[in-house]
Order: structure tokens, then sequence, then C-alpha cells
């Protein structure tokens, strides 16, 4: 939506004219899938597309929501946030609103307009837009200091503790902290990072939603992360570790003996992904982008065989997008059942790859994919209208 269209579909909902406009990334992951809450790391990096939030302070004892292509006011009662946990839409914004006022933040009623780019369902992480975004809204109108990873963090906790997603940091850390022309090397155990600058030279990154939209509260996300905690512990009875990310796969295999069926494929897939995530980030330093795409490729097959989070649409998609001969790589990407696969694509070939990719994907599945234009750009921005 233009800025123009936004800032009158505000005007519609709340009778007023915006006043503020913050906004927060949407992301890829490289590659380090399913590994942030086992304490590994993860190479995201923020996108054009994008949670926009149209604001204006009014200081009432309420905090007032609007939606792009949603009709109605969803309002939330500042002395009551606790009690909207079973909203279909608004429990994201409520879940930030509760985590921030139990850290002892007074927060300041509003009206925000929401118009997200990013596609919902998607493996972009539309959720985590929102959060990041409604956070610096919220702290900007409260009028109180805040860092990045704050928000993060913060966004994280209402998602876990709110919603009900058991999800790890990656996706708050890189809508905040994203930066323009760079993926962030994150440590999910300690949260120390490095901006890397993403220079795929004649490639680019192509971004293709298989259009089956996913749900991780429903999903078997949630059963995925007691898996590998089960596995942690079973290991721990033999070795002293924090997390599964500290076993290098030569250590891995030491220990496999101990775990069995899928427990076993899970905790090795976490283990592999470890290792092809600092592979990658050399490969991406020395300009071997062959190898980086190499990688992307083994990062699927491991998502798909011993992960079991892709499904018909992702292999479909993916497998088409290997074919092509100027592709050097593609993987799923986000928490898998549904969602997204990007590919590294020799950029005087995206067009054709399109094309042939999209309709070779509707014949097989029934349905169209969708194609992003994308670029890698910064995470939060605030600004006066």
């Amino acid at each position: 939506m233009e800025k123009e269209q936004a800032m009158q579909a505000f005007e519609n909902a709340f009778g007023k004219t915006a006043e503020e406009l913050f906004t927060a990334a949407g992301r890829i992951n490289v590659i380090g899938e399913h590994v942030d809450y086992c304490g590994g790391k993860v190479f995201p990096a923020a996108l054009n597309l994008r949670c926009n939030i149209y604001g204006r302070k009014t200081g009432e004892n309420k905090i007032r929501l609007a939606f792009r292509g949603i009709e109605g006011v969803v309002e939330l009662d500042i002395n009551a946030l606790d009690s909207y946990r079973a909203l279909k839409i608004g429990n994201y914004q409520a879940g930030v609103a509760y985590v921030m006022q139990q850290k002892g933040v007074v927060l300041v009623g509003c009206d925000l307009y929401y118009d997200c780019s990013v596609p919902f369902g998607s493996g972009l992480s539309s959720s985590a837009a929102i959060e990041v975004a409604t956070a610096v809204a919220l702290y900007e109108y409260a009028g109180v200091p805040y860092d990045k990873v704050e928000i993060a963090l913060l966004s994280q906790k209402a998602e876990n503790e709110y919603a009900g997603v058991n999800c790890g940091s990656m996706d708050q850390f890189a809508s905040a902290m994203g930066k323009k022309d760079h993926a962030v090397l994150l440590d999910c155990s300690t949260l120390s990072y490095e901006y890397v600058p993403l220079k795929l030279g004649d490639y680019r990154l192509v971004v293709a939603n298989c259009n089956k939209p996913h749900n991780l509260v429903e999903s078997k996300y949630n059963v995925r992360r007691q898996e590998v905690e089960t596995a942690l512990k079973t290991i721990r009875t033999v070795k002293e570790i924090s997390c599964l990310a500290e076993l290098s796969p030569k250590e891995f295999a030491e220990v496999k003996y101990l775990l069995s069926g899928v427990v076993a494929k899970r905790a090795e897939h976490v283990v592999m992904e470890c290792d092809r995530v600092n592979k990658a980030v050399s490969a991406l330093k020395s300009g071997d982008l062959e190898e980086l795409g190499r990688l992307l490729n083994e990062s699927h097959y491991s998502l798909r065989d011993l992960y079991e989070v892709t499904g018909k649409e992702l292999d479909t998609l993916s497998a088409l997008a290997r074919k092509e001969t100027e592709c050097l790589g593609a993987r799923m990407i986000g928490a898998g059942f549904g969602g997204c696969v990007i590919s590294i694509v020799k950029k005087d070939a995206v067009d054709g790859f399109i094309r042939r990719v999209g309709t070779a994907y509707a014949e097989e599945i029934g349905y169209k994919a969708s194609f992003y234009e994308t670029s890698i750009e910064d995470g939060i921005t605030v600004s006066t209208l």
C-alpha cells in the first residue's frame, strides 16, 4: 500500500491523522534452520518486505489497532492486557504490550494502523516484524529508551509466553538488528553477532512462496522442540553440554548410539546444520558461491529427510529450482510445513527462472507460487510523517 493510501486508511479507521511511521523487517535465513532454539548459529538478513505501523499517540487508556484488508478496529484495554490471548487478530500486539508492561514500562494509549507487506504464513516471519514494530511504537510513545536487542528479546518472549509459539530468538533478532546489504551471523546461545556483507556478485537471492500457509501453533513445530530437548537430555547423561549446537559432527557420532528413531534424526540435523552454517559463512567470505549453493541444497535435504518439516509443496518448489542450470542452490526457509524457498540465481537468468519454475510448480501442485523481488535492508526504522 502506498503511504498516501495508508494515511487515508488510518484516518478512516480512527478519525484523525497519523503522525509517525514505525517499521520492522521480515527476514530470510540464508542457512541455519531449526537450530536457533538449540543454541546454534544462524545467518539471517532483513528484507524490504516489512510491517509498517502508522501511529498517533492519544494518551487514552487503550491501544486501538486497525489492519489493512480487515474491517473494524481492535481495542486493547491497557489495564487488562492479560485478557487478549485468545484473540485471532491482535494477540501478538497485546502480547508485546503485556510483556512491556510486566517489565515496568508505563504504556501510553495510541492508535496503530498495520500495513504489512510480509506475506502471512510464508516463513518470512511476519509475526516477528509485527512484534518488533509494535514494541518500537509503544516504546517511542512511552518515551522510554530502548535498544534493539532488548526489543528482539521481549518480542520473542511475547511470542513464546503469550501467543504460545515456542520459537527461538532468530526471527525477532533479524527483524530488529538487520543491516542493509548484510546478513547477521548470530550465536543464539550468547546473542553475540557479526555482520557479514551479503556479496553475491552476478547472482541474486530469489524468494518463492509455495502458498501453502502454515500455522506454527497448530503445526508440529513445538513437537520438534520437544524431540531435540529429549535428545539433549539423553546426551547429557554421558557428555556435559549446554545445548546440541556445542557438538561437532565428530562428537555427535560418538554419542549417537544413545539415541534412536526420530530423536536421533532430529539431533543429527541440528548438529550438521550448525556445521553447515560455519562452512557457508566461510564460503561467502571467500566468494565461493558454488559451495554456498551446495550447502543450501544439503540443508534442504536434511530438513526434508532428518527434520521432516518440508512437505510436497516445498520439496517440489526447491527441486524445480535446483534443476535450473543458472541456480546454484535452493532450500526451504522458516519453520516449514509451508512457506518459502530461497534460491541463488544468476542475475540475468532470474526472469526465465521465475517463469519456468512458476509454470512447472503450478502444473505439479495445482496452484501458483508467488515470487518476490527482495533486497536486504535495515531492520527498524522510525520517522515522522
